[in-house]
């Protein structure tokens, strides 16, 4: 079973940066570059979006729109870790932000079947 780990989440104030942070520990037997990575949100009383992915061997990203222009993703396989940098920060990019690994970088959450237990984000403006 892989465990993953959020970190780097905060307040910060409308146009600021943070960079969040996905520790993952792979399952026995397992190499961390078998995982895509995906990062998804949810705001409060909304459901769970998709906000960008990384594939396994890097060429990979993907972004929704909202993020397209603002945010960054990024891996580092020494690290076993997976970066998502996030710009211009707007309040309705508050919410919780999770992790979650699969086999194909996809904005399908179905496609992820492990999950990290999420750091929160609140922009204020």
């Amino acid at each position: 079973q892989v465990q993953l780990r959020e970190s780097g989440g905060g307040l910060v104030q409308a146009g600021g940066s943070l960079r969040l942070s996905c520790a993952a520990s792979p399952a026995p037997g397992r190499s961390f570059t078998e995982y895509a990575i995906a990062w998804f949100r949810q705001a409060t009383g909304k459901g769970r979006e998709f906000v960008a992915a990384i594939s396994t061997s890097r060429r990979e990203t993907l972004f929704t729109d909202s993020a397209k222009e603002r945010f960054d993703i990024a891996r580092d396989n020494a690290k076993n870790t997976v970066y998502l940098q996030m710009n211009s920060l707007k309040p309705e990019d508050t919410a919780v932000y999770y992790c979650a690994t699969g086999t194909v970088a996809n904005c399908a959450t179905s496609s992820y079947n492990y999950w990290g237990q999420g750091t929160q984000v609140t922009v204020s403006s």
